[in-house]
C-alpha cells in the first residue's frame, strides 16, 4: 500500500485534530483547500492507514470510532457519561489492570483502545450541589 495524496490529507487532518471521527476528519480535509473527498474515501483511507500502522482508533461511545495517529496512543480516554467531556490519563495507569487480566485469564489486553466511562470531577460536584473549587 502506498501513501496516496488523499491519505496524506487524512493524516494532516488527524495531526491537527489529534482525535477525530470520520465526519470530523472529512470536515477538516474539506477545509484544507483541496478538493472535497467523499466520506467513503475517508473511511477507506482511515482503514488503509490503520493497516499501515499510521493511525489507530478508539470507541469513545456507541457511535463512530475516533481516530488518532498511532504514535499518539500513549493514553487512555476518560469519557464523562454526564457532560460528554473526554480527557486523557497516561496509559501506564492501565498497566496494573492489564497485568491482572493477563494473570487471571491469560488474555493480553490492548489498552491503547481503552475508553473508561464514568463521571468527571465537575459533574460529580454538580450532582452533590457544590463546585470543585469549594471542596476542602
Amino acid at each position: 500500500m502506498r501513501l496516496t495524496p488523499q491519505r496524506r490529507r487524512i493524516v494532516a487532518a488527524l495531526t491537527e485534530l489529534e482525535h477525530g471521527t470520520p465526519d470530523a476528519v472529512a470536515a477538516r480535509v474539506g477545509a484544507d483547500g483541496g478538493p472535497a473527498l467523499p466520506l467513503s474515501t475517508i473511511y477507506r483511507g482511515l482503514d488503509a492507514l490503520e493497516e499501515l500502522g499510521i493511525v489507530s482508533h478508539t470507541h469513545l461511545d456507541h457511535r463512530a470510532p475516533t481516530y488518532h495517529l498511532a504514535d499518539h496512543a500513549t493514553h487512555i480516554h476518560l469519557v464523562c457519561l454526564s457532560c460528554g467531556a473526554v480527557s486523557e490519563a497516561p496509559i501506564a495507569m492501565a498497566a496494573e489492570f492489564a497485568g491482572n487480566v493477563r494473570e487471571a485469564t491469560g488474555f493480553d489486553a490492548d489498552v491503547t483502545h481503552l475508553a473508561i466511562h464514568g463521571w468527571c470531577a465537575d459533574c460529580q460536584h454538580k450532582q452533590r450541589g457544590r463546585h470543585p473549587e469549594a471542596t476542602p
